[in-house]
């Protein structure tokens, strides 16, 4: 090769170098994914906000990143798992269903954007300043669940009405307990029924909650919203199963893991509204200025085989009220 050629050929390469570079250094937007449970109890909610992500033009490894946070059901870990998403520097941090990660999240950053989901109010939880405006760095769904109760616990007494003692499972670790407990309480004073509230922080406590119901002869059960017991959902549908006990739960998931019968909202239409907002984050919309949308769409599940173990009879109201009937 001549050296004239040699040097216009070195030339060239070193021209080239920069846009190699850049290439090579091209950053993919990181979406940070906070969830109080496991990937194992999630995964196909997590394949749901994938698929509307896709919707919204945004595909997992192509022009688009997620990385998770696990909490694993113990709340005290989500606070530090939210501070590491923060030093990760993530364009935005998307929220498993519950209450406890929303606050997390709040308390660690006030500039990343914040996609929750929350079964309480939360303007009262301090997350927004109003649903229309939200006024800050977060926004998300609200889906009403911790306002079933009343709803909850009309279905367990017709289905078992001679059970005139009720023990709501709530998780005093979650601030959203307080609200389940005091409308179960006037859902059951006006029907007259007794209330024996158990409480369960992790899994050993969850055995002890129907420990004590079964020595309290309590006759039915209402599982009050909470992440930790959907992580631990079979756990819950085992043991009541074990000492039969008719329960109502909040969500279908639980039905469909061999629970009595559920009725709440839905979390597939949750975590699809999770993919919508966090598009439109992604395209430069401000949190501030998307208001908290408001999921209205609920499910009545109710499982016949389980019903048949325990004995039960399902009135032919509610099966004619039922959303789906698990055969």
């Amino acid at each position: 090769m001549k050296r004239r050629e040699f040097i216009t050929l070195l030339g060239g390469a070193a021209a080239a170098w920069p846009v190699a570079a850049r290439a090579q250094q091209r950053v993919l937007p990181v979406i940070g994914y906070l969830g109080s449970g496991s990937l194992g109890s999630t995964a196909y909610l997590l394949a749901v906000l994938r698929q509307s992500l896709a919707e919204a033009g945004y595909v997992e490894g192509q022009n688009v990143t997620i990385e998770s946070r696990w909490a694993e059901g113990r709340y005290d870990r989500l606070p530090e798992l939210a501070a590491d998403l923060v030093r990760r520097e993530v364009a935005v941090i998307v929220l498993g269903a519950t209450t406890p990660a929303a606050l997390a999240a709040k308390a660690a950053t006030a500039t990343i954007p914040i996609v929750f989901g929350v079964g309480d109010d939360p303007v009262k939880l301090g997350l927004v300043d109003s649903l229309a405006r939200p006024g800050g760095n977060a926004t998300g769904v609200n889906f009403f669940i911790v306002e079933l109760g009343a709803k909850q616990l009309g279905l367990l007494r017709e289905l078992v009405p001679a059970a005139n003692r009720v023990g709501p499972l709530v998780n005093p670790s979650n601030p959203t307990n307080e609200s389940i407990t005091k409308d179960v309480m006037a859902a059951a004073s006006a029907i007259g029924a007794q209330i024996d509230v158990v409480h369960a922080r992790d899994s050993g406590e969850i055995e002890a909650a129907f420990a004590a119901l079964v020595r309290n002869k309590v006759g039915a059960l209402l599982v009050g919203a909470d992440g930790l017991f959907f992580y631990r959902r079979v756990q819950v549908v085992t043991l009541a199963t074990r000492y039969g006990i008719p329960t109502v739960y909040f969500l279908r998931e639980f039905a469909e893991a061999g629970g009595l019968m559920s009725y709440g909202t839905s979390l597939t239409e949750v975590y699809r509204l999770f993919g919508v907002y966090t598009g439109r984050i992604l395209k430069g919309a401000k949190p501030a200025d998307l208001p908290v949308v408001q999921s209205t769409k609920f499910e009545f599940i109710i499982n016949l085989p389980t019903a048949r173990a325990f004995g039960i009879e399902i009135p032919p109201t509610l099966l004619a009220l039922a959303d789906e009937v698990i055969e």
